[in-house]
């Protein structure tokens, strides 16, 4: 797991995902099939999944999931871990033994909660602000241990590999959830390792990216003075920090956080209507430091739902799916066939214009089935 490779392999980026909008759960298989159709589009040097609802047994405990390089920085994180969080479940993630697979680091996770007497010291901050602070001390101020997963009932499941290898790797096929997303490559410009792989997470917030973010260095000192420390030598790792920030911290409405990160030009917004106008021009003045430079096309994933965004001038593919309550969101229309052979509707996303899919009003996850036929694989029935 080392911060500090010696290898670098050009190549392009896949990302996909799905979600069932009630709540609907179905296997990790699905999203796999979608990855490995993009297969050129990987370098074997990262992949990645990101899982919503899978944990049910510990849905209000945050699970933690940490790589460790030794059994010193294990037990040094667990006791740091333990000092403000109860620690109700721990073990070793699961895996399968695969050939292609070989210097891995521990991988371990625990479900944890706050310490009420944590809240009673920090009155001004939240659980989630606690949970925020506990994940920044290890991954900023613990050598040789990374927290990559923190929220409720989802994980994310990332290392080095094919994306296909990688979900086999975590015997994905397994769990079962209601949102997956997926990455298949490495960030653009820095060189591969386990915790710098896609997706990013923080809580139940998980970001998968294909392009550069050129304002890498504006955003981490922008989201510095918000407590936030950029540590994985990647410049997708302040997307999900910003989108943190924007709508948990700040309670930004979901389009107006997206149009912070891929604003109209300020000569469209000059032709904009009055009170849409004034309201981009806040939006671009004050959060100016969030804004989003270079080609990219996002994936987001929470767990109310899933957004997918393009940079303004669209220098990314992205297409998206829709098929009964089924959304399906990629690089490229093949990874939707793939596992939706016949879609109601499809279309190719519009820059600057995010793709949004939510959670039905009073629908919790695993409540219902989607429509026969909507997605090929097996879905699973819960009462």
């Amino acid at each position: 797991m080392s911060r500090k490779p010696d290898y670098k392999d050009i190549s392009g980026c896949a990302i996909c995902g799905m979600m069932s909008e009630t709540g609907a759960l179905f296997s990790g298989e699905a999203i796999i099939r979608s990855i490995s159709a993009m297969h050129e589009r990987s370098n074997g040097l990262g992949g990645g999944f990101a899982a919503y609802g899978i944990y049910p047994e510990h849905k209000d405990h945050y699970a933690l999931h940490v790589m460790y390089e030794s059994e010193e920085a294990k037990r040094t994180a667990s006791s740091f871990i333990a000092r403000r969080l109860n620690i109700h479940h721990e073990e070793t993630i699961p895996t399968h033994p695969i050939e292609v697979i070989r210097a891995r680091p521990i991988l371990h996770r625990y479900f944890v909660s706050v310490k009420p007497g944590e809240l009673e010291r920090n009155y001004d901050l939240s659980e989630d602000d606690i949970v925020v602070e506990v994940v920044m001390g290890i991954n900023a101020g613990i050598g040789d241990a990374f927290v990559f997963s923190s929220g409720k009932n989802m994980g994310v499941f990332k290392g080095v590999g094919f994306p296909e290898d990688i979900g086999q790797f975590f015997r994905l096929e397994e769990y079962q959830g209601y949102i997956w997303t997926a990455h298949g490559r490495y960030p653009t410009n820095t060189t591969g390792w386990w915790g710098g792989a896609h997706p990013f997470g923080l809580l139940d917030w998980s970001v998968v990216h294909n392009g550069e973010i050129s304002s890498y260095g504006i955003n981490r000192r922008y989201l510095a003075n918000f407590k936030y420390h950029c540590t994985l030598q990647t410049d997708t790792e302040v997307i999900t920090y910003i989108f943190d920030l924007l709508i948990r911290k700040h309670g930004l409405p979901m389009e107006f956080a997206c149009m912070a990160m891929a604003p109209p030009f300020w000569a469209q917004i000059e032709r904009m209507p009055e009170e849409q106008r004034e309201i981009a021009k806040a939006v671009r003045i004050v959060y100016g430091g969030a804004l989003l430079n270079g080609p990219f096309s996002v994936l987001v994933g929470h767990s109310g739902g899933m957004i997918g965004l393009n940079d303004r001038i669209k220098l990314r593919p992205m297409v998206a799916a829709r098929k009964d309550d089924m959304l399906f969101v990629a690089s490229e229309e093949a990874a939707v066939r793939e596992i939706c052979a016949a879609p109601d509707r499809l279309w190719h996303a519009e820059g600057g214009v995010p793709i949004v899919g939510e959670l039905k009003e009073g629908i919790s996850a695993g409540s219902a089935t989607p429509a026969k036929d909507a997605l090929s694989v097996k879905v699973t029935e819960v009462s």
